[in-house]
């Protein structure tokens, strides 16, 4: 004749099967996401904190002079947050606001030559859409052009117009 479990054998063993699903389950998710993060480094960091063929995103300023059309059609240009810089290569059409001295953020991979494979660009328009670590990496330098506080109109109107008010 079988055995019956008591009532304290079956709660245990559901907690027990509960728990290993669980465990597989958090497992499944942490082992999927670790595919799909990114990490974002500023040009200054990126040499010394990103492997060769790791999939990475770099932000900062398009450099003055450095936007230019390869043979093959790839834009090219240097992103910069002042003490370092990157010389970037992307294969398609760049974002409507893309220029130089504007915000600009890629997603791709590091070359072993050093220059930045990207196959994702996103420019900005305004410094509020800028990523955290992009304005906070232009704050260090002294690079920053953060947005102009409502306070610095006002000095500035006054200025122009005589009346100090």
């Amino acid at each position: 004749m079988a055995k019956r479990l008591t009532k304290q054998q079956r709660r245990l063993a559901v907690i027990g099967v509960a728990g290993t699903v669980l465990a597989l389950a958090v497992g499944l998710t942490l082992a999927g996401l670790r595919d799909a993060v990114v990490y974002f480094y500023p040009p200054s960091e990126l040499a010394q904190k990103a492997k060769p063929g790791e999939r990475v995103r770099i932000g900062g300023l398009v450099a003055q002079g450095s936007v230019a059309r390869s043979d093959d059609g790839a834009l090219l240009f240097t992103v910069t947050d002042g003490p370092g810089s990157v010389k970037v290569r992307y294969h398609g059409q760049p974002p409507d606001l893309f220029r130089e001295n504007q915000g600009v953020v890629a997603e791709g991979k590091l070359k072993p030559d050093g220059h930045f494979e990207a196959d994702m660009v996103l420019a900005k328009h305004d410094e509020n859409y800028m990523p955290r670590e992009v304005a906070e990496a232009l704050k260090k330098t002294g690079e920053w052009r953060g947005p102009v506080k409502p306070e610095a109109l006002k000095t500035d109107a006054a200025k122009t117009t005589g009346t100090g008010t």
